[in-house]
């Protein structure tokens, strides 16, 4: 269908690089908004009814009678649909917006009004490219032009690395033929967009370890089972596993973030717990590695005369951009609105993103947004105090939204 309406397309009247020019300062100022007032995963009820008012605002300005609106009663976050009467496919457009508990440094005039909280992932810039692609596809220009339904969704929680789930659950993709997402990244230069197809972040699951051994007192060791001794040889086995039972062309992270054990100096220890994620694109991997990594900590921890158990927290699969169509629409929508000049490829990331959720159930497209600009001084990349993106980058993230949203469903 895509590429048979292709040239038909092209002829329609709308100019959507235009428009997002024409709306850049709208964009900019809602972003500051919400920089200024972040709120923490499962807590962004203000942030909710902001966007509600804005949406709301926006139908209004563009005579947009039919904007169905739903907030959920127990879970922030909130859906619209755009219906434009004729029959088609309905996108689903996606942009999370909840913070990280960081004390911001950056020194915006804008910065954090919340102490201890902070929109260090650029969740901030989503909810402002999202609202700045509904502005322009509620133009009446694009509107007529369009067919089928558009939903926008402001989804919270995402940096639980499982938000999406409830919605999910709560039938947002009921009728939903693709998603779309974007996210700005710090090492990807701007203003670039990344329409690269492929493998693009990782899939996240956490583990908890859990050592038990004999407490005895530190000058008589031989009496006891010291589990801070098993548990860093665990940790070394685990890195081991990674580095040689691994294939090094199939990637796979492995860390170890949290050691908890012991509480005076001279005892030793006989509980020891430690806490990590495994980061891999592979679902073969994924889904075996629960039986070797288990087999592994059980016996190092054994070698010390302790026992071990091992739980992984299965959180989200990877992002694959997979889907022929939604890959050549993303590269055209960018490539009509920048020229390939405007495009710039990325490596793979091992980060991962709960957007992968919607791709299970759905096709999907997710890209990247570039917020580096070195002579801005804007260097620190994603979840650092002083993380922020070049604003100048905002509309082409708006565009390239609302561009893939005219092309999916495509006006007759």
């Amino acid at each position: 269908m895509y590429d048979e309406l292709k040239g038909a397309y092209q002829k329609t009247p709308m100019d959507i690089r235009a428009l997002a020019e024409k709306n850049r300062d709208y964009i900019i100022e809602r972003r500051r908004y919400y920089h200024q007032n972040p709120e923490l995963s499962m807590k962004e009820y203000e942030t909710t009814a902001a966007i509600r008012a804005d949406l709301e605002a926006l139908a209004a300005e563009s005579g947009v009678a039919n904007l169905d609106i739903q907030t959920f009663e127990d879970y922030p976050g909130l859906t619209a649909l755009l219906d434009t009467g004729k029959p088609g496919r309905t996108l689903l457009l996606r942009a999370d917006i909840d913070a990280l508990p960081i004390q911001e440094c950056t020194g915006l005039p804008f910065a954090s009004r919340n102490p201890g909280v902070m929109h260090a992932c650029g969740h901030d810039t989503h909810i402002a490219m999202l609202l700045g692609a509904a502005k322009i596809l509620m133009e009446p220009s694009v509107r007529e032009t369009l067919r089928g339904k558009v939903k926008f969704i402001f989804q919270s929680a995402e940096e639980t690395a499982g938000g999406s789930k409830y919605y999910i659950e709560h039938g947002v993709l009921d009728g939903v033929d693709a998603v779309f997402g974007l996210h700005t990244w710090g090492t990807l230069p701007a203003p670039y967009l990344c329409v690269d197809s492929g493998k693009r972040m990782a899939s996240t699951d956490n583990f908890t370890i859990k050592i038990k051994g004999l407490k005895a007192h530190g000058a008589a060791p031989h009496l006891g089972h010291d589990t801070i001794v098993a548990a860093s040889a665990v940790v070394m086995a685990l890195q081991s596993f990674v580095s040689r039972e691994n294939d090094p062309l199939n990637p796979l992270v492995l860390t170890v973030g949290k050691f908890h054990g012991g509480n005076m100096y001279n005892t030793i220890c006989g509980d020891t717990e430690l806490e990590g994620t495994i980061r891999t694109f592979s679902n073969e991997l994924r889904n075996k590695l629960e039986e070797d990594l288990s087999s592994i900590v059980s016996n190092t921890a054994a070698a010390y005369g302790c026992t071990a158990e091992l739980a992984i927290r299965h959180m989200h699969p990877a992002i694959i951009n997979s889907s022929e169509e939604l890959n050549r629409i993303a590269r055209d929508a960018a490539t009509k609105l920048y020229g390939e000049e405007g495009i710039r490829s990325m490596d793979s990331l091992m980060s991962g993103e709960d957007f992968s959720l919607y791709m299970e159930k759905v096709p999907g497209f997710f890209g990247f947004v570039g917020a580096y600009n070195e002579a801005k001084g804007l260097v620190h990349s994603n979840h650092h105090e002083k993380f922020t993106a070049d604003e100048d980058a905002l509309e082409r993230g708006s565009a390239l939204t609302a561009q893939f949203a005219a092309d999916y469903l495509w006006g007759e």
